[in-house]
């Protein structure tokens, strides 16, 4: 009647037909088994892109702790404990990035290179600081490659690579810092440079913040001549790294200028007191 819901086609079919049409469909069909295939090879690359991306997080907080430690070594009193813990602190992510390169056998790995990015960067972010440290040197990306080669040192891995053969060399696994993860982490190498120099100026250390100044404008110098032309994640850091600069050079001007007026305990209070303004000129948060 008017007003009353109108029944549909396949309504007029008891539900235990309808069921019993569905479980005669014929399962091993051409059709079928090859969208069961399609199912599972997606299913599989999901999980694997999953574990990825967790393992990538991982990565990403183990490198931010390293770099949180290395912080440590101006106002350290012994610096050589601080470089070894942070050599600890790297391996256990290399070790991390094993287990990457493990799950990347065989496998494409610009096809979940989104995954492994983020985590790739901040390494690098923390291998570049440790090695600035040692070195007062930016690191290649060979380098960093080089210490991105790995063999099978575990004992389960061992026995069974010697109950396999005997003669075969044992397995290695590697993985490469693509020049985009790079130069990307490089970039955020510059923050770190900032804080380091507002460190350094608390301590009452004079010289390092000039020292910053000239390797951060080489850094610069070299990002310029990338431009737009480089990817757009490198172009978008770019105004991060101007940033870091303008502060680091304007605590060198202050040094400069007034360093003999103000007292060294307060110069890194007219320093933090000069960022904020320069921050607040700029818009930044």
């Amino acid at each position: 009647g008017s007003g009353g819901f109108r029944k549909r086609k396949h309504d007029n079919f008891p539900h235990g037909q309808r069921r019993e049409e569905k479980e005669n469909v014929n399962p091993p069909s051409a059709l079928m088994t090859s969208f069961k295939s399609f199912q599972l090879e997606l299913d599989t690359r999901h999980d694997k892109y999953e574990r990825l991306v967790k393992l990538s997080r991982d990565i990403t907080i183990e490198s931010k702790r390293t770099i949180f430690l290395l912080h440590r070594f101006t106002s350290a009193p012994n610096g050589e404990e601080i470089l070894s813990e942070s050599e600890v602190k790297l391996d256990a992510v290399r070790r991390k990035i094993k287990q990457v390169a493990q799950e990347l056998i065989g496998e494409d790995m610009y096809q979940f290179h989104r995954a492994i990015s983020p985590g790739l960067q901040e390494y690098v972010e923390a291998v570049s600081f440790q090695y600035f440290i040692k070195t007062r040197s930016l690191i290649s990306v060979e380098e960093i490659n080089k210490q991105l080669i790995f063999t099978a040192e575990d004992r389960e891995e061992t026995t069974n690579m010697t109950s396999n053969s005997h003669d075969k060399q044992p397995p290695t696994w590697s993985l490469k810092v693509t020049p985009v993860d790079y130069l990307l982490g490089v970039a955020d190498l510059t923050g770190e440079l900032m804080r380091l120099c507002i460190s350094s100026v608390g301590n009452g250390d004079i010289d390092t913040p000039f020292e910053l100044s000239q390797f951060l404008r080489q850094i610069y110098d070299g990002f310029t001549f990338i431009g737009n032309t480089g990817p757009y994640e490198v172009s978008k850091k770019l105004y991060t790294l101007k940033q870091s600069l303008a502060k680091v050079e304007n605590a060198c001007y202050t040094l400069k200028v007034r360093g003999s007026e103000i007292p060294k305990h307060m110069l890194a209070d007219v320093f933090s007191t000069k960022t904020e303004l320069i921050d607040q000129e700029e818009g930044l948060p």
